[in-house]
C-alpha cells in the first residue's frame, strides 16, 4: 500500500528534474551529448519520472475530499477548461516557445488568437487543468499531482523566457515585446489586440464538412480524418493562422466513392 508522501516525493522528482534538465544542467550536458543526445535524455528522464508518479498516485489511498464539489463548482470547472482547451488548441500551430532542437523557431507576424492573450498558452492551459483538478476532486493525492502541474507550468515559463533569450537573441525580445507572460497583459497595455481567432473561420469549414455527402465516405476513414481534421482546424482557429476551407475538404474528396443510384424495383401484384 503506498502513501500520500509517497506522491509528493515523486512529484517533487517529476518537476524538480524538469528544472534542472531544462536550466541549470542543460548547458553542459548538450555541450557533452550533443542537442539529439540531451533530447533522449531528457525524454527518458521525464517518462521515468512521470511512471513513478503514475504508480505512486495509484496505490495511494483515497482521502476525504476538502471540500464538497457542487454543481456550481463543476460548472465554473466546466467552462474554465473549455477556455483551457482553447488556449491549448492554439499553442498548436507555429508557438515560438516549443523546442526546436537548435533550430530557428517559427515566429508569427503578429500576435494574434492565444498569443495575444499570452505568449504561453499552452502552460497556461496546463495550469488551467490542474487548479479545476483540484476544485472538483480534492483529495490529498490528487492535489499533489495537480499542483505539481501548476507549479511546473506556470514557474516552468519564467525561466523558459531567458532561455529563449540567450537561444534566439534577435527574436525572443522581439516576441516578448508584443506579448506577455500573464494572460491579457499585453492587451491592457496596448501592445496586442483581443482577436483573429479565426472563429468564423472554423464554423464555417465544419458546416461545408457537415453539409458535403458523408454517406459516400468509407466509415472508418472517415471518423479518422475528421477527427483529424476538427482538431487541425480547431488549433488554427484558436493560433489565428489563416486555413482556407480547400485545405480541409480536398483531402476528403481524394478518397470520395461514387455513391450508387437506386435501381428501380419493380412489383408485381
Amino acid at each position: 500500500m503506498g502513501s500520500t508522501n509517497a506522491v509528493a516525493v515523486a512529484a517533487v522528482a517529476f518537476v524538480g528534474s524538469h528544472f534542472l534538465l531544462s536550466h541549470p544542467l542543460r548547458r553542459g550536458l548538450v555541450r557533452a551529448l550533443g542537442e539529439a543526445g540531451f533530447q533522449g535524455v531528457y525524454s527518458l528522464v521525464a517518462v521515468l519520472t512521470l511512471g513513478w508518479l503514475i504508480l505512486a498516485y495509484r496505490k495511494a489511498p483515497l482521502t476525504a475530499p476538502l471540500w464538497p464539489a457542487g454543481n456550481g463548482l463543476w460548472a465554473i470547472a466546466t467552462a474554465v477548461m473549455l477556455i483551457a482547451s482553447v488556449l491549448l488548441m492554439g499553442s498548436l500551430i507555429r508557438n515560438p516557445a516549443l523546442p526546436t532542437g537548435g533550430r530557428p523557431g517559427a515566429f508569427p507576424d503578429a500576435a494574434r488568437g492565444v498569443y495575444a492573450v499570452t505568449r504561453h498558452p499552452m502552460m497556461w492551459s496546463f495550469a488551467l487543468w490542474g487548479l479545476c483538478h483540484i476544485a472538483v476532486f480534492p483529495v490529498a493525492k490528487n492535489i499533489i499531482v495537480a499542483a505539481a502541474m501548476v507549479v511546473l507550468a506556470l514557474v516552468g515559463a519564467a525561466p523558459q523566457d531567458r532561455k529563449k533569450e540567450q537561444l534566439q537573441p534577435d527574436l525572443w525580445p522581439a516576441w516578448e515585446s508584443k506579448t506577455s507572460y500573464l494572460p491579457f497583459a499585453a492587451i491592457a497595455a496596448g501592445r496586442a489586440r483581443l482577436g483573429g481567432f479565426g472563429l468564423h473561420a472554423l464554423f464555417g469549414r465544419a458546416r461545408r464538412l457537415a453539409c458535403s455527402n458523408l454517406g459516400s465516405y468509407p466509415a472508418r476513414r472517415l471518423g479518422r480524418r475528421h477527427l483529424a481534421l476538427v482538431v487541425t482546424a480547431a488549433a488554427a482557429a484558436a493560433s489565428g493562422v489563416q486555413i482556407h476551407p480547400h485545405q480541409f475538404l480536398e483531402p476528403l474528396h481524394e478518397h470520395r466513392q461514387p455513391s450508387r443510384a437506386l435501381a428501380p424495383v419493380r412489383v408485381e401484384y
